[in-house]
Parts: structure tokens; sequence; C-alpha cells
């Protein structure tokens, strides 16, 4: 019962606070003009990570303090980190109301420090379980940082990148986390499918304002806190289990921001292009010049991302 009042009270958080912003964004012009790049239809309003946040960390602390037992540290080292995240994406959203770009270096200094604040916090992969022997592989902390803050920067990082159609990372973004959820439970790992369903509430709440036609953008700060978010949920959940099998489970469940992704880095490299310069070279942008529609596209990868969810949960189901 606990994870449906969960899920409840963070979507009915985030669905009444979203207007009270868009109506805010409207009045101070917080809002993405079309470009070349960017084709919507006239302003949106932007920045919608701020109710995403508002509404995640309200049920998260609430749900942890009435059924985790012992101190929060944990949980007030991922709001540390997840508020520098927040903080950033906006000030990289501002940037895109004035029609300019924020420089990168920034972003990824604080991206990369409020992954190391989680790190610090507790949340590390810390080894796995060898499939031939059966014993547990303790990972060198020096190894445990690296595989850590890489994953945590990777996944925030392809979120981002995805967010490049109405309802697309928003419909991404919900599946995962409810794949993480179905795993959680199956994992036996109730604190981690907690968090699950309370970050599928409020996506899910802005995925029915972002939905072609868009009514609201996410921004960089939606997205980098979605991504980190869900980053940490991994760590926090199938990756604790450290079986093989476990270690999948997030991977499959973020598939197609993951591989779409690593093919368009390597893409801009092999042409010479900075990893970071923005284009239309994702699977979403491909889709459109072959002539699908904005609707079509989302539901055909969404399509894919519930495939890959769902066989990850069945292989799971199978053998664990």
């Amino acid at each position: 019962m606990h994870y449906v009042v969960a899920a409840a009270f963070s979507f009915l958080i985030v669905y009444f606070l979203i207007p009270v912003f868009i109506k805010g964004a409207n009045k101070i012009e917080f809002t993405d003009k079309p470009t070349k790049r960017k084709k919507h239809r006239g302003p949106i309003p932007l920045g919608a990570g701020i109710p995403i946040y508002i509404g995640f960390f309200i049920m998260y602390f609430i749900m942890n303090y009435i059924y985790v037992e012992g101190d929060m540290k944990e949980q007030l080292w991922i709001f540390l980190g997840t508020t520098l995240i927040l903080l950033i994406g906006l000030i990289d959203d501002y940037y895109k109301t004035i029609g300019k770009e924020f420089p990168i270096f920034p972003r990824l200094i604080v991206q990369l420090l409020a992954a190391i604040i989680v790190f610090q916090g507790g949340v590390t992969f810390d080894g796995f379980t060898n499939p031939f022997s059966h014993n547990y592989v303790l990972l060198s902390e020096p190894i445990q940082f690296i595989l850590t803050i890489t994953w945590i920067f990777g996944v925030t990082t392809v979120i981002n990148w995805s967010d490049g159609m109405d309802g697309l990372a928003a419909g991404i973004s919900t599946v995962s986390a409810l794949t993480f959820f179905f795993a959680a439970l199956i994992l036996g790992q109730w604190p981690s499918a907690l968090t699950s369903i309370i970050l599928a509430g409020v996506i899910f709440a802005y995925f029915l304002y972002n939905k072609f036609p868009a009514k609201v953008f996410m921004g960089d700060s939606g997205a980098n806190v979605i991504g980190f978010l869900l980053s940490i949920i991994a760590l926090d959940g199938a990756f604790k289990q450290a079986t093989v099998l476990s270690l999948f489970i997030p991977i499959l469940a973020l598939a197609v921001p993951i591989f779409d992704n690593l093919f368009v880095i390597f893409k801009r490299f092999s042409e010479g292009k900075p990893v970071y310069q923005a284009d239309r070279s994702q699977i979403h942008y491909r889709l459109e010049e072959k002539g699908l529609s904005t609707k079509q596209i989302v539901n055909f990868i969404l399509g894919i991302s519930l495939f890959w969810s769902a066989l990850s949960i069945i292989i799971l189901l199978f053998k664990h």
C-alpha cells in the first residue's frame, strides 16, 4: 500500500505544481524559443525540473522518514548532490531563454562534484559476484570511485541528450523508473522500490504536460535531475545485488539512450566534432528525417524501451 501512496502523492504534487510553474515561467518569459535545431511551435515554458525536484523530494523524505530506520545521511547527500544538478541545470536553462549557450566546463565540474558528493554519501558500485566461482569480488576504492562517477555522469548525460522531442525523455525515464521498481520488488530491495516508484510518479505527471504538443519543457534542469536520480537508484538497487544478471537490468532499462548516445559520441568523434556540440545525430532526429511524425517516433522508441525493459524483468523472474 505504501508504494501506491508514494506513487499517487508524488504524481499529484507535480501534476498540480506544473500549471503554477507554467504560469510563472510565461510571466517572466523563462521560455525556450524555436531555433533551426529545435523546431517546436512558439516559446515554451522551460525549467520544469523545479516541480519535478520539489515533488520528488517531498515524498522521498516523507516516505524515508516513515519507513527507513536509522539516520538519513545517505538521503541528505543525495539531496545535496541533486540540488547542485538542479541549480547548474537552471543556469543552463536561463542561457537558453536568452538565446545563448552556457559554457560546458562549469557544467562538467558541477556534475562531477555532485557525483562525488553522492559517492561520499555511500552510494557506490562496490563489486560483483564472479559467475564462475560465485565468489564476491570487492573492488578497490579507486575502481569503485571511477565506476560510480562514470555511471552517474554517463546516465545523467544520456537522459539529457535524449530530451529532444515532446514526451521522449519523460517516456523513456518513466519506463526505466518502473523497470527499476519491479526489479527491486523481485530482488527484495524495498527502499530502492520506494524511490523508483516516487520518481516514476513525478516523471509521469510531467509527461502528461510534455507529450505532443508539449505545454512545458523540463530543460537541462529536469533532464539532468531525472538522469542523476535514475543512476543513483541503479547503484542503490540492482547494482547492489551484484550478480551478473542484476548488473544488466539498469543497462537494458536504459538501453535506448545509452546505445543511441554512444553512437552519437562515436559519430561526432569520427567527424572531428566536439563531443558536446549539439547536432541532430540522435535516433529521434534521424527518424524525423525519414518522414515520421513526432507521435510515431516517440511511440516507436518507447516501444523499443518497453521491449528491453520487459525482457530484463522476465529474465530476472526466471533466474531469480
